[in-house]
């Protein structure tokens, strides 16, 4: 049986260290995830929370799977804000990054262990956001996204 799942895949001009930092730092998430700050200490079976950084608000939360860095990062992935969604099992979120040339990384994103009636929502979600990133990288600056 397939699962579904949401895979976006990208190139970015920037380095692997660069594109970990990003994200793995509160830092820099708060940046191009929309004032979402990341916070784990990045150890298997450690908490991975997402805080707002607007009223330091839970967003979203999972527990390290995978931390093998610069090369692959992988954590469960709840919302926490979203009544409707209170009791959706956690899905899985997957950064895998490649080197793709001089100073290009391929950065592969699954978000899988989902629910079919889901999969269109966290790609709604995540384009913006690994556009963002995306773009920070490469130019030291966000994108201004209005959302509907």
């Amino acid at each position: 049986m397939i699962k579904p799942a949401m895979i976006h895949v990208t190139y970015i001009e920037t380095t692997p260290e660069k594109l970990w930092a990003a994200l793995t730092s509160g830092a820099f998430t708060n940046l191009y995830w929309f004032g979402r700050r990341i916070e784990s200490d990045w150890t298997v079976g450690a908490p991975v929370r997402f805080y707002d950084s607007a009223d330091d608000s839970l967003t979203d939360s999972g527990e390290v799977l995978v931390y093998d860095e610069p090369k692959t990062l992988a954590y469960t992935f709840k919302n926490e804000f979203l009544e409707d969604r209170a009791n959706d099992t956690p899905g899985r979120v997957t950064f895998t990054l490649e080197p793709a040339g001089k100073n290009v990384v391929k950065l592969q994103v699954v978000h899988d262990e989902i629910a079919a009636d889901t999969v269109e929502g966290w790609r709604n979600g995540w384009g913006p956001i690994l556009a963002n990133l995306k773009t920070y990288l490469e130019t030291g600056h966000t994108l201004e996204i209005e959302f509907a």
